[in-house]
C-alpha cells in the first residue's frame, strides 16, 4: 500500500522525533521551543496528527507512562516520509497576521481601539524581536536552525516597519 505524503505538521512532528522519542506534551514544547518563532502548531494539532501518523506507520507509540502520557518514536517508514517532504515543492506560504486582518475592517473601530491595537502589537512584535534574536544567537552553532530563526528575525521587523507607516 502506497503511504500518503504528511503535511507541514505531521512533518515537523516527525522532524523533531528525529531526536528521539517523546510525549505529545514535549512535542509541543520542543516545537513552540525550535519552531515557535517561525512556525505555530497547536496543541489540537499535535494530538490530532500523532494517532494518524502512528495509523500510516510513521511512528511507533510507546507504554504509557506517568499521568498516561504516550511516548512516540519515529519508525524507519517515517523517516522516508519525513525525507520524501523534504523534497518536495514547498507550495505557496499562507500569511495570516491578525492585526492586519482587523486593520482591514477598522473602519468599524473607535480611532482608540484602533490605537490600542497598533500599540499593543508594536509591543508584542518589539518583545518577540528581541526573544527571537536571542534565539539565533544561542543557535548559532547550527547554522540551519539560526537561518530559520533570521526570518522571524526578518518577520518582526517588517511587522515593525509596517505598524509605524499605519499607526
Amino acid at each position: 500500500m502506497a503511504k500518503k505524503n504528511v503535511n507541514a505538521t505531521a512533518a515537523a512532528l516527525l522532524g523533531l522525533l528525529h531526536d528521539g522519542p517523546m510525549t505529545g506534551g514535549q512535542l509541543i514544547a520542543e516545537a513552540n521551543r525550535r519552531l515557535g518563532p517561525f512556525w505555530s502548531m497547536t496543541r489540537s494539532q499535535v494530538y490530532r496528527e500523532l494517532p494518524a501518523l502512528a495509523e500510516e506507520g510513521y511512528v511507533k507509540v510507546g507504554k504509557p507512562g506517568p499521568r498516561a502520557s504516550v511516548p512516540y518514536k519515529i519508525t524507519a517508514t517515517g523517516k522516508k516520509a519525513f525525507t520524501r517532504w523534504l523534497s518536495e515543492d514547498t507550495g505557496f506560504e499562507q500569511l495570516r497576521n491578525p492585526v492586519a486582518l482587523r486593520t482591514a475592517f477598522a473602519d468599524h473601530l473607535s480611532p482608540g481601539e484602533v490605537k490600542s491595537m497598533y500599540e499593543s502589537a508594536n509591543e508584542y512584535h518589539k518583545a518577540a524581536l528581541n526573544e527571537v534574536r536571542a534565539e539565533a544567537k544561542e543557535r548559532g552553532d547550527d547554522p540551519h536552525a539560526a537561518a530559520a530563526l533570521e526570518f522571524a528575525v526578518g518577520y518582526h521587523k517588517a511587522a515593525l516597519a509596517w505598524l509605524k507607516s499605519v499607526s
